[in-house]
This record gives structure tokens, sequence and C-alpha cells, in this order.
């Protein structure tokens, strides 16, 4: 016995200098190589991480004492040196001793962990609000009052998801847009979900909260440090669970204040293109990168789908037929089916551009065009039924 005991402890020896030995030689990716939580930079984040390491080092004393007199007990007291074993019944101050500590030890914890949870539910008094809607498999940001929504899609090529290319450092972390807030400044996220229960999780602020439909959650952040932070969906919601990720970028006031402008003129300009005639070829080109950012996942590039799960576009009854039945599939979704209602995440720009190249791609060729003021009228016809 004396000898296993010498090699486990060999062992663990061993390892707790290993890892963070690996830590070091892989200093250039030192995240994927890390063995504690983010410190944060968020006040949030930071007392979590302070509270885990009171947590940790309470654990280490405990571990060390325990093991430390079971291992002196066995070779100070072993049967090959002639001890002899006491016998002995219950011991009042000992069970008094171990009830004791570690009732302290509980209180010890609890004080600052339920301020820390006072803190983390505090919602009230944020400067911005912003609206997180979780979809299979991108998110929604609305910034409630400012005039300004967009999707956030995952940006990662599929040559590098399936290997055809060589994948990057935030491989399967980038977006097409990302979340921008200013710095120092208190955010709260009102969270939901537009068909399965999601979870926005960022580690460096500290948060993690799930989306859920026809519910609100709230959380929130303020953060210290201008910087790019990621995270992703924690909740499996469905096949492409893998590809939800987050990016927040965190700004300078005067720099978010410039970026806000930028897109409160850029929603006024889709608004004035939903009164424009475009042509079928400038339609054509915008709705194939609708169409590869937002419809590629199920109906492939080639609209052919996935037999037995996602339909085919190339030849679909429902692409080469009645217009008013497509526009009623793509605003509104199909209730029971995987096919979601773009109606709230697309502009009338881009649902006239991706239904206009659909009915024009491949095989189809029906010469259709939809105008951005078609879609509208048929969104402000169904609001008027």
């Amino acid at each position: 016995m004396l000898r296993k005991a010498t090699q486990l402890f060999a062992y663990a020896f061993a390892f707790g200098w290993l890892v963070p030995l690996a830590s070091v030689v892989q200093a250039e990716e030192p995240k994927r190589w890390a063995t504690n939580m983010p410190v944060g930079v968020t006040s949030v984040s930071q007392q979590i991480y302070s509270i885990h390491m009171q947590v940790f080092w309470i654990a280490v004393v405990i571990g060390v004492l325990v093991f430390g007199t079971m291992f002196v007990s066995m070779f100070l007291h072993r049967k090959s040196r002639g001890v002899k074993a006491a016998n002995f019944h219950e011991s009042t101050t000992v069970e008094l001793i171990w009830t004791i500590i570690p009732a302290l030890i509980l209180v010890w914890i609890a004080i600052p962990a339920t301020g820390t949870l006072r803190h983390l539910y505090d919602t009230e008094e944020a400067e911005i609000d912003i609206k997180v809607t979780g979809y299979q498999w991108r998110w929604q940001y609305d910034y409630l009052g400012e005039g300004v929504a967009f999707m956030s899609d995952l940006a990662t090529s599929e040559d590098q998801i399936y290997g055809g290319s060589d994948k990057g450092v935030n491989y399967i972390l980038e977006v097409t847009e990302p979340l921008v807030i200013p710095v120092d400044t208190k955010v709260r996220f009102l969270l939901t979900a537009n068909d399965v229960i999601h979870s926005f999780w960022v580690p460096e602020f500290g948060i993690k909260k799930d989306a859920i439909p026809g519910f609100i959650n709230e959380t929130w952040a303020k953060v210290t440090e201008p910087g790019i932070y990621r995270g992703a969906c924690a909740e499996l919601c469905g096949r492409g669970h893998a590809f939800m990720p987050i990016v927040v970028e965190v700004l300078p006031q005067d720099e978010y204040q410039a970026w806000l402008a930028e897109k409160q003129e850029e929603a006024e300009t889709i608004r004035q293109l939903t009164q424009q005639q475009f042509t079928l070829e400038e339609l054509q080109e915008r709705g194939e990168q609708i169409h590869n950012r937002t419809c590629i996942a199920c109906h492939g590039a080639t609209g052919q789908g996935v037999p037995g799960v996602f339909p085919a576009l190339d030849g679909s009854p429902v692409v080469t037929g009645d217009l008013q039945e497509n526009l009623d599939i793509v605003i509104n979704g199909v209730p029971g089916t995987a096919m979601q209602a773009f109606g709230a995440q697309l502009s009338e720009v881009d649902i006239a551009a991706v239904i206009t190249y659909q009915r024009n791609a491949w095989g189809n060729d029906t010469g259709d065009i939809v105008q951005p003021l078609d879609v509208l009228n048929f969104k402000l016809g169904q609001e008027g039924e």
C-alpha cells in the first residue's frame, strides 16, 4: 500500500507541474491551454473569479490536511513497524470540530457569494438596452430606442469548417456583424428566442443566461477594457449549435457614437432602398450573398437541401410556383418545421433579393423579379387582415 500511495503522490506532483508548463510552452495560444477560468473585464466576472479562487484555496488546504494526515498515519503507523491499531469509539471533540469548521467555511463563502448574486441580478439604471434574440443558428441585436437592428451570422467559410482550407485562430468564432457596445457603460441585455432555447454566454463578462421563446430574461455588463470578446450559445439548440458564436466589440465612447451614427444612417438607407426598383442582376447579386449567409445551412449552396431533412429549392414547387405563397413562407415561416420566419430577421430589400435569386438560380429560371416594395406591401396586407 505504501508503494502505491508513493506512486500516486509522485504522479499527482508531476502532473501539477506539467499542466502549468504546457501553458508556458503554448504561450502563443494561451487560452487553449488555460487551466483556470478568466478573470474577465467586468466587476461581476472579477467577483466571480475572486470567490472561485477563495473556494479553490480552501479546498487545497482541506485536501492537504486530509491527505497529509492519511499519508502520515499510513507511513508512521503501518503494520510493518509493529504498530497496533488503537481501539476507540466516538469523540465529542472531533465531532464538534468537523461540524463547526465546515459550517464556518460555508458562512465565509456564502457572504461574498450572496453579494455577488445581488450584484449580478441588478439590471437597474442601465444606460443602453439591447434586445438579443436567438435564432437557429444566429443572433439578432436590436438597440432599443436607437432604430438599429441587425443579424449576426457565422462568418467562417465552409472550406474551413469541412477542412478544405486552413483554419484561423478564431475558427467558428467569427461573425458577419459583431455586437458593439461602449466601454464603461452599463448595458442591459434583454434575452429571448424565436424558436428553441438558446443561451447567451460571454465568459469574459461573467454572464450566461438562457434565451427562451416567449419569455424575457435580463442580464448586464459594464466592460472596463476596450477590445473584442468572444462567446457562444451554451444551450444545445439543434444541428447548427456549434456554429452560433457571439462576438462583442467594446469601443471607446467616441468610436461607439461614430459607429452608432453609421448604423443609423445605414438603416435609413435600407428604408429608402425599399422604395427603389432594382434590376434582376442587382437583386441576384445581393440575393446570392443573403442565401449563402442565411439559407445555406439547410438548403445548401446549390439548392439541393438535405434529402429527408431539408427540402431542395432547385425545382421546388414553392420556389417556382405562386409568388405569394413563396413570400408567405419566407416571411412567416412554416410552423412545426425548421423553416423560420425571416420577416423580422431580414429587411424588405434582403427578402426581395433572396427570393429573386432563388427563383432564378440553379435550374429554376422563372424570370420573376421581386421588388422590396412587393415585400413591404405583402407585410402591410397581412397587418390589415
